[in-house]
């Protein structure tokens, strides 16, 4: 299988639990990949795109995306692109529309204040799981859960995970490594 990790706004793929989910990915003998996306000034919904476009041939039914806040908004456009159906996507913190953070709203705005065709989406994933913190800082939780929702999602809450990162404790996932282990049957 094919996994891609992508992280967040203003994020990189070496930081909170990217690598260590993508080393225990490649050690189960899978391809994973944690591309760089442009960070603000230059973080737009198209610019990522333009970014992910090289890989996007690479996207088939053997492929699971994972994504962190801003992310699964990003492949939620990506989905609407694709014409196969992907194994699944697993969304950490995941949201559409403002949040109500004057420094990121803004910069999120491309990617999460759109029209999503979500018909083209639910045909082209074949499960999603959204994971959600009783404490987030940043993500409302009523906006993760309405996320989970309008994807008709599993929908896991961990408590006290704050917004899944480094200085939260998260430098690794193992309950997500679990989860994909078991849907995936790797």
């Amino acid at each position: 299988m094919k996994f891609f990790i992508i992280h967040g706004s203003i994020g990189n793929p070496n930081s909170h639990w990217f690598p260590w989910l993508k080393d225990q990915l490649i050690a189960q003998g899978h391809e994973a990949f944690a591309p760089a996306f442009p960070n603000p000034p230059n973080q737009s919904l198209d610019n990522w795109m333009k970014e992910f476009a090289p890989l996007l041939d690479q996207v088939d039914e053997e492929t699971v995306f994972i994504g962190h806040s801003l992310a699964p908004a990003f492949i939620l456009s990506i989905l609407e692109k694709l014409n196969t159906p992907i194994k699944a996507c697993y969304f950490i913190s995941g949201f559409l529309g403002s949040i109500g953070d004057e420094e990121y709203d803004p910069i999120n705005k491309t990617f999460t204040e759109k029209e999503f065709n979500f018909d083209k989406i639910k045909q082209n994933c074949n499960k999603f799981v959204c994971f959600a913190s009783d404490n987030d800082p940043y993500v409302p939780f009523k906006k993760m859960k309405d996320f989970a929702k309008e994807l008709d999602s599993e929908f896991i809450v961990v408590k006290g995970a704050e917004h899944f990162q480094d200085n939260s404790g998260f430098t690794s996932f193992e309950q997500l490594l679990k989860k994909i282990k078991d849907a995936q049957n790797i």
